[in-house]
């Protein structure tokens, strides 16, 4: 077995997450939780993965704080895997993906859903990026600068 690269200790932010969310399979973990699944049995049967690899992914989740285990809320033996405030918090970045698919995908006619506000039931307009101001930014009018209390010998990466 290929032991993976951790960039748990990365000065890059984007590669701190990915270490902790980056495989798809705890990605896909995360969009059922946040559907409301929560049971070992459920993620299983709704993403039909392996149960062993389930067990390793939920346990990582668990370990980085994205999940927590809880007693079964009917009272049973079972446990349940529920969302922590940094679990929630990946949702934007759920969302961003699934825009980016439904903008790039070849075959768009093919996704199954739409991202709908509950309330109107219109679709969720894109996520858009903006300067303290109010400015719609783009890649092109935004820059990486050093935080003052990083080590100055460090290269600086999104």
């Amino acid at each position: 077995m290929v032991k993976r690269t951790s960039f748990e200790h990365d000065d890059c932010p984007i590669a701190r997450s990915l270490d902790a969310i980056g495989d798809w399979w705890s990605m896909l973990i995360i969009r059922e939780a946040l559907f409301g699944v929560s049971r070992f049995g459920e993620f299983q049967k709704r993403l039909g993965l392996a149960k062993n690899i389930l067990a390793v992914r939920l346990r990582a989740l668990v370990d980085q704080g994205i999940l927590k285990t809880a007693p079964a809320s009917d009272g049973s033996a079972y446990q349940e895997y529920l969302l922590t405030p940094k679990g929630r918090g990946v949702f934007p970045i759920l969302v961003a993906l699934r825009q980016w698919s439904e903008e790039f995908d070849e075959h768009p006619e093919e996704i199954a859903s739409i991202l709908v506000d509950k309330e109107k039931g219109r679709p969720v307009r894109k996520l858009e990026l903006y300067s303290q101001d109010g400015r719609l930014l783009g890649a092109g009018d935004t820059a990486l600068k050093p935080r003052t209390a990083v080590k100055q010998n460090r290269r600086v990466r999104a």
